[in-house]
């Protein structure tokens, strides 16, 4: 009883339609079908709405399933039906049931999927048709299956529906037919039937937005921070520092998972999270390499004239580090997209948010490995490894750039 179950869970998934250039056969593709024609009849006390769906399947696979979604407005109880008319004439009632009763006129929607119970009751009802047995088939590989043999019948078939009421005012409108394939667009669909291109392009923003703005903040609050202890000396120096090992002593990835697990997993925290402990390493460069620019004579002259300390500290010994802290920003994005990464992968991150972690994570949770799912692996890898890398290669310039000045 489990492998059926099994099977339905992977016909959710789809391949990459290059796989389609890979392949001698041609692979279904998903299809979203619009109503092509709309018909309705009225009588005495009597409507009944047509719509019909035409598709010209002529691939050498079973689609994976079909999906009938559909929005009407009514009162009462109508009653729907869906046939389909194959390319050899054949039609095959598929489904006839009565809609929820509304006391008023309301807008209702609802989806009818291939594994309907109904649906296969009724299509076993016409296996006297088929020179095989049917019994153990799925239904879509009957509705698209030759009469004399478990093959495929290319051709044009059109879908049916029809809701026949006695509301005169009731419509019929918003509906589609999915005939779902084994590959689509440019990475594929996950387990939920989700576009991972979409997905990989919702999340290059949000990588480039946690990546960036815990760089930047980090950087510059290190940077701050540790040229005003280098520059002031003494006690000051020797209390910040004393802080700043303090923190750079804790452990940031068991605290961010606690933080997750305990308090929150919302975005904005983690990247509040991963400000507060990215500074401290920039703190100490920083601080050895004002303690170094603060003896040299244009700062010594900066003091006799009386200059104030904050005036020094930002117009003359900052200016000087800045090479170093615009590198040190373009390394520090790749640390920050794989930290948030990591942690989605874990199963820690933001689930309202559609992150390359929390992609590996989806992909991880469903065996997408074990089960050679490789199109819902590799593309984000390759996002997070190609980000990174150019930022890498920014900050390596940046720090030529430094070195050769």
């Amino acid at each position: 009883m489990e492998q059926p179950k099994q099977l339905d869970v992977i016909s959710k998934i789809s391949a990459p339609v290059m796989g389609q250039y890979f392949s001698c056969k041609k692979i279904p593709e998903h299809q979203i079908l619009d109503n092509t024609s709309t018909t309705v009849q009225t009588g005495d006390n009597a409507r009944k709405i047509m719509q019909s769906f035409e598709t010209d399947y002529a691939f050498d696979y079973f689609p994976s399933d079909f999906i009938y979604q559909y929005t009407a407005k009514y009162q009462g109880t109508p009653v729907l039906e869906f046939d389909v008319t194959r390319p050899d004439g054949m039609t095959l009632h598929l489904l006839s049931y009565s809609l929820p009763n509304l006391k008023s006129r309301t807008v209702f929607s609802d989806k009818v999927f291939s594994t309907n119970e109904s649906i296969r009751k009724n299509i076993l009802l016409a296996s006297d048709r088929f020179a095989f047995s049917i019994v153990s088939m799925p239904v879509e590989e009957v509705v698209f299956s030759k009469t004399d043999a478990h093959e495929v019948l290319k051709g044009k078939y059109t879908f049916v529906a029809k809701i026949s009421t006695t509301d005169a005012q009731s419509i019929m409108d918003d509906s589609k037919l999915i005939i779902g394939g084994k590959v689509f667009g440019l990475i594929g669909t996950d387990e939920q039937r989700r576009d991972l291109a979409i997905g990989l392009l919702w999340g290059t923003p949000l990588a480039l937005f946690i990546g960036i703005t815990v760089s930047v903040v980090s950087v510059v609050s290190g940077l701050v921070y540790g040229v005003f202890a280098g520059y002031k000396g003494g006690k000051t120096d020797e209390s910040m520092m004393r802080f700043n090992d303090i923190i750079y002593a804790l452990p940031a990835l068991p605290f961010l998972i606690i933080l997750a697990v305990t308090i929150s997993n919302s975005i904005f925290l983690m990247i509040g999270f991963l400000m507060i402990f990215g500074w401290v390493g920039i703190a100490k460069v920083s601080r050895s390499m004002a303690l170094q620019i603060k003896n040299r004579q244009f700062v010594e002259a900066s003091k006799a004239m009386g200059q104030k300390s904050s005036k020094i500290i930002f117009k003359h010994i900052i200016p000087q580090i800045m090479p170093y802290a615009l590198a040190s920003i373009a390394i520090s994005v790749p640390a920050a997209i794989t930290t948030e990464a990591g942690l989605s992968f874990l199963g820690l991150g933001d689930p309202a948010f559609p992150t390359w972690g929390q992609i590996l994570h989806d992909a991880s949770k469903h065996g997408a490995v074990t089960r050679g799912l490789w199109w819902w692996v590799i593309p984000p890898g390759i996002m997070i490894t190609i980000t990174g890398l150019a930022f890498v290669f920014v900050g390596n310039s940046l720090d030529t750039f430094r070195i050769k000045r």
